[in-house]
């Protein structure tokens, strides 16, 4: 989340992270909605710049789906890893 402040980072990951959860059907709390969020924003922005050679950077509504996409993959990644143990 380059270019955005600590608060805006923490309120957009809260945001995107809360969005996630209802698109995954999970149950957590605000604060892993947070952190789902800003890990989900970093994911996204690495998945989207290695494929297409930009992210939402610059937009907030950009960068709210690119957090978005990116915490329902960390969602699904997690899912995968405590499915197999």
């Amino acid at each position: 989340m380059e270019g955005f402040g600590w608060i805006a980072s923490i309120i957009l990951g809260a945001i995107a992270g809360w969005i996630a959860e209802k698109i995954m059907k999970t149950d957590t709390g605000l604060l892993m909605n947070i952190i789902l969020g800003i890990v989900g924003a970093l994911i996204g922005n690495f998945i989207f710049d290695a494929l297409i050679g930009t992210s939402g950077e610059g937009s907030i509504i950009g960068q709210l789906i690119v957090a978005v996409i990116g915490a329902c993959i960390l969602i699904w990644i997690v899912r995968m890893i405590r499915g197999r143990a």
